[in-house]
């Protein structure tokens, strides 16, 4: 996997010419051997590989409009918590596979889960949290778009990113620490739906059926309707090939795959 050095990004945000290649930037490493963060968040106006590897290069205008993106003040905030939690390398999936290369980004799904499973912390940011303090009613009025919840916890991808991790920290728009899923995990299933075990203990040695896991993921939405299937690969511990463009057919595979490997039958309720 390809991680951000920490202190080369903080370096850059206040000299953009101490990162002068891609080398300095960006590294590829060994999950299993390397102690790194991960974030988990929303997207919004985000930086591309591309933009993160050639900032110091573009003019001068181009290069302040990236650095003005939400995107990128979410990459100096992570970093930022990556230094000061002691990690000296820290993955987002925004900038960190270059999505130009079908082989890279297919690799990079299929491996994702591993990656949040064995990130050491996940910063799981809720830009659409003000207050200092994790919600633990639904309120419709300021999360009218999600049933009442942050916007993450309605989004396919971040169901994952919620269960493989070890340790999850959430942070407000601020970037204000606002608990852990240890300490929140009864407000997260109430949420959820997921029990309490799973949260804290991820997937291994449970008994859970495909519908249960499925039923986690039932009112989670996607942008591409491919990737309600691709975000639950990982769950499943299943592997595929990306086909974005095929659409519904991607559910489809994946519930061929669930049924290779699998003898349980509720897959049937999906």
């Amino acid at each position: 996997m390809k991680l951000l050095n920490v202190e080369v990004v903080l370096s850059r945000k206040e000299d953009v010419q101490q990162a002068e290649s891609e080398d300095g930037i960006l590294k590829e490493l060994d999950d299993k051997t390397t102690s790194y963060a991960i974030l988990s968040h929303r997207w919004g106006a985000e930086v591309t590989y591309k933009e993160m590897i050639g900032l110091m290069k573009m003019e001068e205008q181009k290069r302040e409009e990236v650095r003005n993106r939400n995107g990128y003040q979410k990459i100096i905030k992570s970093c930022e918590q990556a230094k000061e939690d002691g990690y000296e390398w820290l993955w987002i999936d925004t900038c960190c596979i270059d999505k130009r290369s079908s082989a890279e980004l297919s690799e990079a799904i299929n491996a994702m889960y591993r990656w949040y499973q064995n990130a050491q912390v996940c910063y799981a940011y809720l830009n659409d949290v003000d207050e200092s303090v994790f919600p633990t009613e639904r309120d419709r009025s300021k999360f009218g778009q999600s049933n009442g919840w942050p916007e993450w916890f309605m989004r396919g991808w971040t169901l994952q990113e919620l269960i493989a991790p070890k340790q999850v920290e959430f942070f407000n728009r601020d970037w204000v620490y606002i608990g852990n899923k240890q300490r929140l995990a009864p407000t997260l299933k109430d949420i959820t739906r997921i029990p309490c075990d799973v949260l804290t203990n991820g997937l291994v040695g449970k008994r859970l059926s495909v519908a249960q896991i499925m039923s986690w993921a039932a009112r989670r939405v996607t942008t591409r309707e491919e990737d309600r299937a691709y975000s639950l690969m990982g769950l499943f511990d299943v592997k595929m090939p990306m086909l974005y463009g095929e659409g519904k057919n991607a559910f489809q595979r994946l519930q061929l795959e669930i049924i290779r490997i699998s003898s349980d039958h509720s897959i049937f309720a999906w």
